[in-house]
């Protein structure tokens, strides 16, 4: 993977010397400042030679790795039967999920939702995001800044529009969900701009009821 061997110096650990204050935080503090230095560094144009395609398409961070190490695996969740979805869902949910569709913008259930709770799945119900991370962007479609898990969210290129665009799906179900795009507010500076169509709200009440209390301590903030 790399060009040359690697040499890493061992020395004895002795005593653990803080930082200054302005140094801690630095990346969010002087995000401007911090910007500038890593790309001059070079270390991202170092990791994308390295890593290529796969680091844009695949990005992991260290935190991410730990997590997915440690957390326990993910549910499995299981796609119905094509007659059964149709059968299931409304006309403009079936356009949305199946056809890759789009609902229209100020005109669908959880543009501007504000109670505490999940949006799951409307055809398999697996958990994809949260009202703690949902926020108002301006684009008449629920938005969220992450998902509630990553392990249920897939990322395809759509050029649909001859520009690429970043399709989000769910894993499981296969169901087309909106875009991300890369004009969010802290702290991920993303959104994901979704279909209330292919949502489902789990209200926070009942979330242990319907089998996603594991999600309860979102709350507790």
């Amino acid at each position: 993977m790399y060009k040359k061997p690697l040499a890493t110096e061992l020395i004895e650990y002795t005593t653990f010397w803080p930082a200054e204050d302005y140094h801690q935080d630095y990346y969010k503090n002087s995000s401007l400042k911090y910007k500038y230095y890593r790309y001059n560094s070079g270390r991202d144009q170092y990791l994308d030679d390295i890593f290529g395609d796969d680091r844009k398409d695949n990005p992991v961070t260290l935190r991410e790795m730990i997590d997915r190490a440690t957390q326990p695996a993910a549910k499995v969740y299981v796609r119905p039967a094509d007659k059964d979805i149709k059968e299931a869902l409304t006309p403009l949910q079936f356009y949305v999920t199946q056809e890759d569709g789009t609902e229209r913008p100020f005109d669908n259930t959880y543009w501007d939702n504000k109670e505490d709770g999940i949006y799951v799945d409307v055809v398999t119900g697996e958990p994809l995001f949260s009202s703690t991370d949902k926020y108002k962007s301006g684009t008449g479609w629920p938005s969220f800044t992450k998902p509630i898990d990553n392990r249920y969210i897939v990322t395809k290129t759509d050029y649909k529009l001859l520009y690429p665009r970043t399709e989000v799906r769910s894993k499981y179900g296969d169901s087309h969900l909106g875009h991300v795009f890369k004009d969010g507010p802290a702290p991920t500076g993303l959104r994901y701009c979704m279909n209330s169509a292919a949502l489902r709200f789990v209200p926070k009440k009942l979330l242990a009821q319907q089998g996603y209390e594991e999600f309860l301590p979102l709350f507790d903030k």
